[in-house]
């Protein structure tokens, strides 16, 4: 069984983007989480975080891209995880307001 993650040590950052902007419409956010978490404990982070009630949570795991070559070896970013949490309607993270 995994070691279980503190609820604010899921959530890396927030991913604002021109996707992540456009889902903000949908009542759809999107963060970079923890490499370990699954989608309960991103749904805990989420609510506790923001005092909001998350519906879905959806996870995305992104390969690093190769940034060039050392030697006879190629270098690459590490692999990281996204999560796009869909809220109630009635909730929005004052976060992503305005931009």
């Amino acid at each position: 069984m995994p070691k279980p993650i503190h609820p604010l040590e899921v959530l890396r950052r927030p991913l604002i983007t021109e996707k992540g902007t456009r889902l903000g419409s949908e009542n759809k956010y999107v963060f970079e989480v923890n490499r370990g978490s699954n989608k309960p404990q991103i749904k805990e982070a989420v609510e506790k975080a923001f005092d909001v009630s998350v519906l879905h949570v959806n996870v995305i795991n992104v390969k690093g891209k190769s940034r060039g070559r050392r030697g006879r070896r190629a270098a690459h970013r590490p692999d990281w995880r996204k999560a796009v949490v869909t809220l109630s309607p009635d909730d929005k993270i004052e976060l992503f307001e305005g931009l």
